[in-house]
């Protein structure tokens, strides 16, 4: 029966048909003709506007690939929440994770300004509902909330709330997170993060525990284990940071939740590249595209990854074919990719693409010498640095020493200099490991190449100044 507004037990099965649909890349007129119904059944669908017809839900998960979770939202009971279906998790996964320290969630991350309105926010999807848009608790209820999830031995079943709402209110949290430690350098974002982090594992367990898979509460807690590597990372913590990607991986594995497994491979894949690896380099970097290769976003990223670890590899051939194939990669992107991995659209897109070509560019201008490749590398790493958004100061200071590396590895010492002098306190301040990474490089070729150079001279005057 249809009515004139989505009827309550529907309007989930709706949101989940219409994320699947757009996941498949189909539009209603498409999926409509798969199924054998009229596209206007699926608008209704999509709209929880009626119930499906009898045999029409197998259908849909299976031309729609969904494993049969329409079938589950389907047969949940009305006014229930969405519950993938599956077996209890290993209890492996909740082995004692990283970190310890119990500072208080710190007030930045509440911030008002910082407090998204809807999900996605920041990169980051619903642990249950995907991309298909979700409203968040408001901001004032949240600090209550938080303390009653952090408090030692809580209880979860007496949080304020719905499962959903619990979940729709830590993402929301996560994406003030990201925007305050990793965007404006907040100074407690990793005790925050890891502390919210522990809580969340904590809350896994005991769902785990009482018999049902913690599917939203897994999901999330990859995509905070990410957050955390990455500050851990930026505190130069490269083990605690390794540590975090790897619970993340597990449990984006115990959900199989591609986008979060990709992302966290990459993570790992620059861990070890950091650590002059190019053999794994390139096995996590095949790993990346190996996860779904229909996506073209995964498969974009693995070839940038490729990219790098060829150019440590010393193999120009590979690194260029590479380079090539994830341009071509980055521009058949489509609205799906760009659903699940936003940050790769637009300008920001460009930027990242652009940036890992000119370090896989410079790299292998090192190792070989060429200063035509060196050219190509300042070129590329110039076009990043035109793209970058105005808060990712560390993102800036990054391009820079690598656009500083680039003239140095193209015989410009005296370019070199110049935009490495401006920024040389700031980053000989920095723990940030790819910084450091860096500035080392870009060190090393100066002062062995052109320690002649009155330029360089200086420089080096200004760093034995700071006790380098």
């Amino acid at each position: 029966m249809e009515t004139a507004q989505p009827v309550e037990s529907w309007a989930e099965f709706g949101r989940r048909l219409r994320a699947w649909r757009r996941r498949a890349g189909l539009t209603q007129s498409q999926l409509g003709l798969r199924v054998g119904y009229h596209h206007s059944l699926i608008s209704r669908l999509e709209a929880g506007l009626r119930e499906p017809p009898a045999g029409l839900v197998g259908r849909l998960d299976s031309v729609l690939g969904a494993g049969g979770e329409l079938a589950a939202v389907a047969a949940a009971p009305v006014g229930a929440p969405y519950r993938p279906e599956g077996p209890p998790a290993n209890p492996r996964l909740f082995a004692p994770v990283p970190g310890g320290g119990e500072a208080p969630v710190g007030q930045d991350v509440l911030d008002p300004l910082l407090w998204p309105s809807e999900l996605p926010a920041e990169g980051l999807a619903c642990p249950l509902h995907g991309t298909v848009g979700c409203a968040v608790p408001d901001q004032a209820g949240t600090p209550y909330l938080l303390d009653l999830l952090t408090a030692p031995g809580g209880g979860f079943d007496g949080l304020p709330g719905s499962e959903p709402e619990v979940l729709h209110a830590l993402t929301a949290v996560l994406a003030c997170l990201i925007r305050g430690a990793l965007h404006r350098g907040a100074s407690d974002g990793v005790s925050t993060v890891e502390r919210l982090l522990r809580a969340l594992v904590r809350w896994a367990e005991a769902v785990n525990s009482s018999g049902r898979l913690p599917y939203g509460q897994l999901r999330l807690a990859a995509q905070y284990a990410q957050v955390a590597g990455r500050l851990r990372m930026q505190r130069g913590q490269s083990s605690i940071g390794m540590a975090w990607f790897g619970h993340g991986l597990g449990w984006a594995d115990a959900v199989h939740d591609v986008p979060a497994r990709a992302t966290l491979l990459s993570d790992v894949c620059t861990l070890v590249r950091l650590d002059r690896d190019a053999g794994s380099a390139l096995a996590y970097a095949e790993a990346i595209g190996a996860v779904d290769p229909g996506r073209r976003w995964v498969v974009t990223l693995s070839h940038l990854y490729r990219a790098r670890g060829h150019a440590l590899g010393h193999d120009p051939a590979e690194c260029r074919r590479h380079i090539a194939l994830a341009r071509r990669s980055f521009a058949r992107l489509g609205h799906r990719d760009l659903l699940e991995a936003p940050w790769l659209s637009g300008a920001e897109g460009e930027m990242r693409v652009e940036s890992a070509i000119g370090g896989a560019l410079r790299d292998l201008a090192a190792a070989t010498g060429d200063r035509v490749t060196a050219r190509r590398a300042v070129h590329a790493t110039a076009r990043s640095c035109a793209q970058l958004p105005p808060l990712m100061r560390e993102t800036r200071l990054l391009l820079t020493l690598r656009l500083a590396d680039s003239w140095a590895c193209a015989g410009d010492p005296g370019a070199a200099v110049a935009l490495a002098a401006p920024v040389l306190d700031q980053a000989l301040s920095s723990r940030e490991l790819v910084i450091n990474a860096e500035l080392r490089g870009l060190h090393g070729r100066l002062l062995a190449r052109w320690g002649d150079v009155p330029e360089v001279r200086e420089y080096r005057e200004r760093l034995s100044a700071a006790g380098i």
